[in-house]
């Protein structure tokens, strides 16, 4: 007998909480849409801060990248805060870069501005250019030419540079493919000065 009470019990403690749960959950539910907070509709999205108007009168992408590989073996990778496709190339403003050649040398390549011919298949840097070689050389001047297309540099002006055997400058710089495989010719041009500083 006691176990007939026991089982019968459980059996309308079951059936209780089978409608009594769905309720609560009812309760919880509707307390939760009666006292959400408005919303506003100048809060949807508080992170974008962007002018959808500017953007489609002047097109541009943001943190923009770049990279290929050359015919003779040298890989070109670049990096730009902001670029702006223009007719016949584009124009682009913080570039970041580097050049490793096939010998192993790199080139870290920062630039204030650039802009890209795609009839020449060349970069042009501007608004003052720094260069860092593996080699020790930091080499900087107002403006330089890259080419895209093949390993090739040359400054648009006086070029001043920092390096293992001291201080120097001179009226042009080319970087340009040697004689032999993977070499490459760095050649000061024009009026070179070079203030000789040792190792001590």
């Amino acid at each position: 007998m006691a176990r007939g009470t026991a089982d019968n019990l459980h059996s309308r403690l079951v059936a209780v909480l089978k409608v009594a749960l769905p309720l609560v959950a009812l309760a919880i539910l509707s307390t939760l849409f009666l006292f959400s907070r408005g919303i506003d509709p100048e809060d949807a999205i508080p992170y974008a801060q962007v002018d959808v108007e500017d953007r489609l009168r002047e097109p541009r992408m943001t943190e923009a990248g770049y990279s290929g590989m050359t015919p003779d073996g040298a890989a070109l990778t670049l990096t730009a805060a902001e670029a702006r496709p223009e007719a016949g190339g584009g124009s682009a403003s913080g570039l970041q870069g580097q050049l490793a050649t096939a010998d192993g040398a790199r080139t870290e390549i920062a630039a204030m501005g650039a802009r890209i011919d795609n009839a020449a298949h060349q970069l042009e840097l501007s608004g003052g250019v720094e260069l860092r070689s593996s080699a020790g050389y930091v080499i900087q001047s107002d403006g330089f030419a890259l080419a895209l297309d093949r390993t090739w540099l040359e400054s648009r002006g006086m070029v001043s540079a920092q390096g293992p055997l001291g201080q120097l400058t001179a009226n042009a710089l080319r970087l340009d493919r040697g004689a032999g495989d993977n070499s490459y010719l760095l050649v000061f041009n024009g009026e070179v000065r070079l203030l000789y500083q040792p190792k001590q």
